[in-house]
């Protein structure tokens, strides 16, 4: 098992979800109409705290760092009152999760706290430019195991960094080592595919058109979009980090909790246009959350455990 700390629940089968409906009654203005069916089925979700580490392969610019780095440390920080929604609201939505397993009390739902535990930077580039998953992850994970024990290891590549998989299939990857060591993979979609990682800053390659773009919130398209996968893939692995926990669909092709509500950003979304947005009057930056130290993010949807729907911070 997982040396992180998840409770471990009933093997039964849990439907959580069915096909929304229009006439369900509990649908608002922040939920979002999709064909997605999360089911639980019985396994752990990651609770309490997860200490993160992030490891820097290659050259990865400070300004990518900082945004990423302050997204993780906005999760359970909250900044200005004034300045509405906050990203503490967006991981309240996955701490949600914790309300829908078996035998849980629902008067309060815990804080589940991520801890940016250790940034580690590896910029040798010692296992190269052009990387597989099954043979870099293993190896990296491996090295860092020691200065990095009982974390959850964020790797995150520079952009002259080609990893197979990321781009071509996803623009970030979760899964495990072995039987117990989770991971993140996040890739620097800036050269290798911004016209499939950057939506709804660039047009994408495939799939519907965009009717508009947006403007990134911190005026770097690359990095805004590494949050965005990082956000959509961190819920993933909260609430299923052994393929045993909520997912809609196979195990081996499993569609988490945040990839049911991909291209979402905000209410009255549809295909080619990411939905309701603030708009920053100063940089026209579009974003939906405020976090630490002023900085503003766009936040994908969140699949809803309560009203079978996507939801939206706006």
């Amino acid at each position: 098992m997982s040396s992180f700390p998840i409770r471990i629940i009933s093997l039964a089968l849990f439907s959580i979800s069915f096909l929304p409906s229009l006439n369900n009654g509990q649908l608002n203005r922040h939920s979002v109409l999709t064909r997605a069916k999360i089911v639980y089925h019985g396994g752990p979700i990651l609770i309490e705290t997860i200490n993160v580490a992030l490891i820097w392969y290659g050259n990865v610019s400070l300004h990518k760092k900082e945004a990423i780095a302050n997204f993780l440390k906005s999760l359970n920080t909250d900044g200005d009152f004034n300045l509405q929604p906050q990203v503490t609201k967006w991981w309240k939505m996955v701490e949600s999760y914790q309300a829908m397993l078996p035998g849980a009390k629902h008067d309060e739902v815990p804080k589940i706290i991520v801890n940016v535990a250790k940034q580690i930077n590896d910029t040798s580039y010692k296992y190269g430019r052009n990387l597989t998953i099954g043979d870099f992850i293993p190896k990296i994970v491996k090295e860092h195991t020691k200065e990095a024990k009982n974390m959850l290891p964020i790797i995150i590549t520079a952009k002259d960094v080609n990893m197979e998989g990321v781009c071509t299939k996803t623009c970030a990857h979760n899964g495990i080592v072995g039987n117990s060591t989770l991971y993140i993979i996040l890739g620097n979609p800036e050269l290798e595919c911004p016209r499939k990682c950057e939506w709804p800053f660039t047009q994408i390659d495939s799939g519907p058109k965009s009717i508009l773009f947006l403007q990134p919130p911190n005026l770097d398209k690359a990095a805004d979009a590494m949050v965005i996968a990082l956000a959509t893939t961190l819920a993933d692995t909260v609430t299923n980090p052994l393929n045993t926990g909520f997912y809609d669909g196979p195990p081996k092709n499993s569609i988490g909790v945040g990839t049911a509500c991909k291209a979402i950003f905000g209410s009255g979304a549809f295909p080619g246009n990411p939905g309701k947005v603030h708009i920053d009057a100063h940089t026209g930056g579009s974003f939906n959350a405020h976090g630490i130290k002023d900085q503003k993010f766009l936040l994908p949807a969140i699949w809803n455990p309560k009203t079978s729907s996507c939801w939206t911070l706006m």
